[in-house]
């Protein structure tokens, strides 16, 4: 997810008198998922909800002053006010385990969660809840889960990305970069001019430019999303090159997950389709701040 996002969304949100306390200042995390069927909200409230199952399914409330979700499977993670990251696996109902303290960014992926601390340092942690923390990288503004693979932004605006374990070797993918997004073997990096661009296979594989004018990039499997500057967002399925498809306007976020994507409205509402790039799109919940997908 890129570094703009979250920005701009709250300036939207402010303007039409839905911005919260939990949403200044936080940090973006990874919003689109890998073909779940979980949907997570953060209400302007700071209360967080999750629903599991159709896009009819009933709300869970998960947890209060809350200032960001990440959902991955059966896995849920929240930031609280005070900076306390907790996460929870199994059922919507599963107790919340303590993870980590001054933390700005949660990210989940498979067996993996990533924190980001207020002092810039990254740290993954492999296997059950209660596994050993790894130190992964110093002076990161973003950090990102996909696999095996760990993807942050440092301060200078280099994206870095490693494969393989957790101790494995970080490859510079990019600079002058403000956002980065990791599928499966795809690498998105959104740069400080709004230029999107993607890459496929190896971390050495070579950039495709996207599109322009991005304020907000997501992959998902075979699918890329983008938010432009003038709200409109567009996704595109198969390969790099395919067609874009004009899915929807006035959007402040954007997330896709499987054959799922989502649209946070500036007013707050969230909506999700399911299906087809052209399929109908469904109101999930009004005074919304944050939308994720499992």
């Amino acid at each position: 997810m890129n570094l703009k996002t979250l920005s701009v969304a709250t300036a939207v949100l402010a303007l039409t008198g839905l911005a919260g306390a939990a949403t200044a200042g936080a940090a973006p995390g990874t919003v689109s998922g890998d073909g779940g069927n979980r949907i997570g909200t953060l209400r302007v409230n700071g209360d967080a909800y999750v629903k599991e199952g159709g896009l009819s399914a009933t709300w869970v409330e998960e947890s209060g002053n809350v200032k960001q979700i990440a959902l991955s499977g059966n896995r849920i993670g929240v930031i609280t006010g005070d900076g306390v990251a907790w996460v929870k696996e199994g059922g919507l109902n599963a107790a919340w385990v303590k993870e980590a303290t001054d933390v700005k960014q949660i990210a989940l992926s498979g067996n993996r969660i990533g924190v980001l601390k207020d002092n810039g340092d990254a740290y993954v942690k492999e296997g059950g809840l209660s596994a050993t923390w790894v130190k992964e990288s110093v002076k990161v503004k973003e950090l990102e889960l996909s696999g095996n693979r760990i993807g942050v932004i440092t301060g200078d605006g280099v994206a870095w990305v490693k494969e393989g374990g957790l101790s494995a070797t970080w490859v510079r993918e990019s600079d002058n970069a403000i956002g980065i997004d990791l599928a499966g073997n795809r690498i998105g990096v959104l740069a400080g001019n709004g230029v999107a661009w993607v890459k496929e296979g190896g971390l050495s594989a070579s950039w495709v430019r996207e599109a322009d004018d991005v304020i907000q990039l997501e992959l998902s499997g075979d699918r890329i999303g983008v938010l432009k500057d003038d709200g409109k967002v567009h996704v595109k399925e198969g390969g790099l090159g395919a067609t874009w498809v004009h899915e929807y306007d006035q959007a402040i976020q954007i997330a896709l997950s499987g054959n799922r994507i989502g649209v946070l409205k500036g007013d707050g509402d969230a909506r999700v389709k399911e299906g087809g790039l052209s399929a109908t799109w469904v109101l999930e919940a009004d005074d919304v701040t944050e939308l994720a997908l499992s």
